[in-house]
């Protein structure tokens, strides 16, 4: 796959992305208005705004809340996500005792994948490690959809080294290894975005070769610069 063709891709699943974004969070609205808060959500809310305002003003440090510049806070009350998204950057209201939130970073992160054991298609044993760079785009999705969006992709980033370098040969992996990352940046983009996970680097750091493959490749390489110089001396002696 060439550079010209993974750009148009990348902008095809960049479009693709606001749709599931906008997917993600409708459902997740329409889940909060579906059933509402019933009887006793609505009189929970009453109690503790009663409580508010009888502590007020001690319970006014209880009820705002801060986020910084690279943060959301997703808010749950009574269990379900609240209307409006996302809150942050800066101060947001939550009510102490039906609200919960929880806190997502949109910074780019960065993990290493572990050197894995690979079998090429010419039957060759390499041990491949790379790092992946992704961020979250749609806090809302990452914290309804998948437990632990972290760890989800790291498995994911594992397994996806593993069966694609497992369909090339040796020396396609050698000489092609940034096609190949971009090649593995698509497929982990393809399947993190429904996640709220958009994966934006993929690069492949290292591949170890056996001892014993090594070896022979040395001495193939030698033997190849022997025969060449044999053939320019002779070349040299005819002339």
């Amino acid at each position: 796959m060439s550079l010209n063709k993974v750009e148009p891709e990348m902008e095809k699943s960049r479009s693709r992305i606001t749709e599931v974004t906008e997917k993600g969070n409708t459902g997740v609205e329409e889940g909060s208005d579906g059933g509402g808060f019933g009887c006793c959500g609505f009189i929970l809310i009453t109690i503790s705004f009663f409580f508010i305002l009888v502590t007020f003003p001690l319970s006014i440090w209880l009820c705002f809340k801060i986020v910084t510049e690279y943060e959301r806070a997703v808010i749950f009350r009574l269990g379900r996500v609240t209307k409006g998204g996302p809150k942050g950057p800066g101060l947001f209201w939550v009510i102490p005792c039906t609200d919960t939130f929880r806190r997502v970073d949109l910074r780019t992160i960065s993990f290493n994948i572990p050197p894995q054991e690979v079998l090429t298609r010419d039957s060759v044993t390499i041990m491949v490690d790379g790092v992946v760079y992704y961020r979250i785009f749609s806090p809302t999705v990452v914290v309804t959809k998948v437990e632990n969006a972290d760890q989800a992709t790291q498995m994911l980033a594992q397994t996806t080294l593993r069966n694609m370098l497992g369909t090339k040969n040796l020396s396609e992996i050698l000489t092609d290894r940034e096609e190949m990352a971009d090649q593995m940046e698509h497929v982990l983009y393809d399947a993190s975005k429904e996640w709220g996970i958009k994966v934006e680097r993929v690069e492949l750091k290292d591949v170890k070769l056996p001892i014993s493959l090594q070896r022979a490749m040395a001495a193939e390489a030698e033997a190849s610069r022997e025969a060449r110089a044999k053939v320019i001396a002779a070349e040299g002696e005819m002339n």
